[in-house]
């Protein structure tokens, strides 16, 4: 297992909308450990492909308090949704940022698992959002596209002072560091 950095919006990558997943090995498998590990590292709930820069329609989730609870879902799509809802949402390519987002509070979904055996199965509150969201980037959309342009700007702004704090602590730490 490795851990793999994570692209932070507005990287033009996580724009991609990204083509299905069509191998079914230990790459697949490997990737998904790897998802997985690097999820939970960044204390995140749900994790795709794509935001770890692999454009492949591979989503990882657990929404348990325990971490105990796996999901992986190759291929999705939802198939049926209802009950709209307001959803206060963070993601970890925008890091300590949450709005309210519209979303739906349940879902009827099909996807793959990692043998490549299609399933279809249901999902309410946090799940369904949490796989709308997986499924919003597989498609290079995120939440902040949910946002007013203020609230979107606010944010920009805000990730450019985060990055400009990290660099000076690094530089703090190691003045070699450009």
């Amino acid at each position: 297992m490795t851990l793999r950095t994570i692209l932070h919006y507005p990287d033009n990558r996580l724009r991609q909308k990204c083509p299905n997943h069509d191998l079914f090995n230990d790459d697949l498998k490997t990737l998904v450990s790897d998802m997985f590990e690097t999820m939970y590292f960044e204390k995140g709930i749900g994790l795709s492909a794509i935001q770890i820069n692999v454009a492949t329609r591979v989503i990882t989730i657990d929404v348990s308090k325990e971490q105990d609870n796996q999901m992986v879902l190759i291929n999705p799509i939802i198939i049926e949704k209802k009950d709209p809802i307001l959803f206060d949402e963070g993601c970890l390519s925008v890091p300590g940022f949450y709005e309210k987002v519209e979303r739906y509070n349940y879902i009827r979904y099909q996807a793959q698992d990692v043998n490549g055996k299609e399933f279809e199965d249901e999902a309410s509150e946090l799940l369904a959002v949490c796989i709308q969201h997986e499924i919003d980037h597989l498609d290079g959309k995120l939440f902040v596209d949910y946002l007013s342009d203020m609230k979107k700007s606010k944010i920009e702004k805000g990730l450019v002072k985060q990055k400009q704090h990290s660099t000076q602590i690094k530089r703090t730490v190691n003045p070699y560091i450009k």
